[in-house]
């Protein structure tokens, strides 16, 4: 490690291969937690560069737990975090919200590292195991058709980095990686990133998949459709920028999508809103992102279908009835 960070402070970068290979030996505890802060603490000063992201990438996968879940067609709803805004669950609550669709949703998700309540905290409030049983998770989609994959259990480098990253409490590349190593390899993903930069990385590196994707920004700087204000929307065919009105039908503000102080408090504004006891603001900016994923399955028409399927879905208690099936006595 001391070559690399020595290489690092010198103001170079790394190689694809030499960056898969740091974070190799990461997962495999060959450095200590000083050794491993120093490194993160590089790309808290600098931007990460296009192959050291791919390498980073590259060594995830390679080291992830495998699952097999049947060869279902599963969507993903992923957001890089750390964007500081402390809005409750909102990708979460839209997976649900698809689920109640009767599309088939593998979410991938951790704990909080920079915030109040991850989707890792909040499954596990509502009382959710998390499994890396291909059969368990597998059953999960067939009857409520959604399964979480808590990212941890199947990457060894996030397991051994996660004190580090919650010690130092501010936002580091491994967010960046979340939504680029779903294990179950999402045949549709939106992702939700903090600034344009990064939008930038992810389009070119989902070019080169075959994911049919959908990035999101927020221009007031969240990493999902926040309805405060305009979005930018990048796909395969291009990107445009679309106004809250457009998404939502109405602008927010950052108050009403506030996540609380806790994980409990997270989790009880999480139940609110399922239950359809959300307010206005708050229904309007989760159906928003559910109608985006289900707009990037290419599946519907137009985006306007999609948003009537996600309203149907939350109004009717099918989301809702997608969580107490998962979780029994949510």
């Amino acid at each position: 490690m001391k070559k690399i960070l020595q290489q690092l402070f010198d103001y170079k970068t790394l190689t694809r291969a030499e960056a898969r290979s740091v974070l190799v030996d990461i997962s495999r505890n060959a450095y200590s937690e000083t050794e491993i802060s120093a490194f993160i603490t590089v790309y808290l000063m600098r931007s990460i560069t296009l192959d050291e992201l791919e390498g980073f990438k590259d060594a995830l996968l390679e080291l992830a737990l495998p699952v097999d879940l049947g060869g279902l067609a599963v969507l993903d709803i992923v957001g890089t975090g750390g964007d500081g805004k402390n809005t409750f669950n909102i990708s979460t609550l839209s997976s649900f919200i698809v689920a109640g669709t009767g599309n088939k949703v593998a979410k991938h998700g951790n704990y909080a590292a920079s915030s109040i309540s991850g989707s890792s905290n909040l499954m596990e409030q509502l009382g959710y195991s998390f499994s890396t049983d291909s059969a368990v998770l597998q059953n999960q989609l067939a009857t409520a058709n959604i399964c979480f994959l808590h990212a941890p259990l199947f990457h060894p480098a996030l397991k051994a980095v996660s004190g580090i990253r919650k010690s130092l409490g501010v936002r580091t590349f491994f967010n960046m990686l979340g939504p680029l190593v779903n294990p179950a390899g999402p045949a549709y993903q939106l992702i939700g990133v903090f600034n344009l930069e990064m939008a930038r990385l992810y389009n070119y590196l989902f070019q080169q998949s075959a994911t049919a994707f959908t990035i999101i920004h927020s221009l007031e700087g969240y990493d999902e459709i926040s309805l405060t204000g305009d979005t930018r929307i990048i796909t395969r065919n291009g990107e445009r920028i679309a106004s809250a009105e457009t998404l939502g039908k109405r602008v927010v503000s950052a108050s009403d999508i506030y996540g609380g102080h806790s994980p409990e408090e997270s989790a009880a504004i999480f139940l609110k809103i399922i239950k359809g006891q959300g307010t206005w603001a708050q229904n309007a900016v989760v159906i928003a992102n559910a109608a985006m994923a289900l707009s990037c399955t290419g599946k519907y028409p137009d985006y306007e279908h999609c948003y009537q399927l996600a309203v149907e879905s939350l109004e009717s208690g099918n989301a809702y009835k997608s969580l107490q099936t998962l979780i029994p006595g949510s």
